[in-house]
């Protein structure tokens, strides 16, 4: 244990606590992001309540919530367990954040921004199953969902570190987790399809 390293994790879950679609909707939409559509604060739910701009601006304001931190655990650590804690840290803070009473979004965007940077081709892959899954069934959090519980098994077969295939499966679990309600949807029929009926 490093005290820098510790600085960074806790840098990491307060920055990945950031409520990127709470700040943009307030401020552009001025609504509640929380109170519209389905209540989440991630860029779905803002690209369906305020259009594909600050729909955009969310998706990439929570990817770099995840990239930020791990390069800068990557530049000052150069260690792929506290890489993997920070990244973990990131996720964390987004799904759980300290501003917003631990009440926050599902991490697929932070997700993406704290592996992009360490299993790129992974990452990569499982966007394809993303991809491929929501132009069949056209379901993002079944796409999403998908690609989450990929990654590890991607980051495997690319040989990348077993520390990241022990996070990945983390985040993995929590994100399947944090879709609980869709799950439930999914399995009633009640889930909303990208594009509408």
């Amino acid at each position: 244990m490093t005290p820098l390293g510790i600085a960074l994790v806790v840098f990491a879950y307060l920055f990945g606590s950031i409520p990127t679609g709470v700040i943009l909707s307030g401020y552009f939409g001025k609504i509640d992001i929380r109170k519209e559509g389905s209540g989440n604060i991630g860029a779905t739910n803002v690209y369906r309540t305020l259009g594909k701009t600050l729909g955009a601006l969310t998706l990439l304001g929570d990817v770099l919530k995840g990239m930020i931190p791990v390069i800068i655990a990557i530049w000052l650590l150069k260690s792929e367990g506290w890489i993997g804690l920070t990244a973990l840290s990131a996720f964390i803070g987004h799904i759980y954040p300290v501003f917003l009473k631990f009440k926050g979004g599902k991490g697929i965007a932070t997700t993406l921004g704290v592996f992009v940077i360490i299993v790129p081709w992974a990452i990569l892959l499982a966007f394809l199953a993303f991809a491929g899954t929501v132009y069949k069934w056209r379901y993002v959090s079944l796409g999403s969902m998908v690609a989450a519980v990929s990654l590890p098994i991607w980051i495997i077969l690319l040989s990348y570190s077993n520390i990241y295939t022990i996070y990945s499966i983390i985040i993995a679990c929590l994100v399947v987790y944090r879709h609980k309600e869709n799950i439930q949807r999914l399995i009633k029929g009640e889930e909303s399809k990208m594009g509408g009926e």
